[in-house]
């Protein structure tokens, strides 16, 4: 995260972006021992989010790297494919690499927003979609994005797939450890856009 715009961020903000953020690392790819560890130190409080934090936290404990990463390859990447394809293109229109897989590039192009040179997933995956809206709370993209172009970002290219897909990964044949994650991004998914419908601006 930005050391200047961390200081300027409302708490409130912080665990938006860290939330998002870790959506994003998780989605990408199968967390490694460090990254478990760290999930295994989380708590949550008594809502739908504190207490699928706290079985993700549980499970990350009792579970190997190697088994998430036969869990990741079979959900994601499979012999030919995997039981979900978590593209924004491919939920909305039942195809990959289709219209608003282009209304991203465009928009993201619009944001000054570029694509890894490490990455090679098309951008509209959650993971991706899940690191962009983190770092535009944070402001990793120079000063963190006003609320209404937030609401805009969601609005668009978010909402309308992403609580799909993460009700898809809850329930999925191959889900164990990624199961509560699917719930942690489905609640979260829920409790932004309520947000963003209450907001103002």
């Amino acid at each position: 995260m930005n050391a200047a715009a961390d200081v300027t961020l409302p708490e409130e903000d912080r665990l938006r972006a860290d939330l998002y953020n870790y959506l994003g690392l998780i989605l990408s790819a199968p967390p490694d021992q460090t990254l478990l560890d760290q999930t295994a130190s989380l708590a949550g409080d008594d809502g739908d989010l504190g207490a699928a934090i706290n079985t993700l936290a549980k499970l990350a404990r009792i579970t190997k790297p190697a088994a998430i990463e036969r869990e990741f390859n079979a959900l994601f990447i499979g012999l030919g494919r995997g039981e979900l394809l978590p593209y924004a293109s491919f939920y909305l229109t039942g195809f990959l690499n289709e219209k608003p897989l282009a209304a991203l590039r465009q928009d993201m192009a619009r944001k000054g927003i570029g694509r890894s040179d490490t990455v090679f997933e098309p951008e509209d995956n959650i993971a991706s979609m899940m690191e962009m809206m983190g770092a535009m709370v944070a402001g990793r993209f120079g000063k963190p994005v006003p609320l209404n172009e937030q609401k805009e970002f969601f609005n668009k290219h978010i909402g309308p797939w992403a609580p799909h897909f993460f009700s898809d990964l809850e329930g999925a044949k191959t889900s164990l450890f990624y199961t509560p994650v699917g719930t942690i991004g489905r609640v979260f998914m829920e409790i932004e856009a309520e947000a963003f419908r209450m907001s103002a601006e």
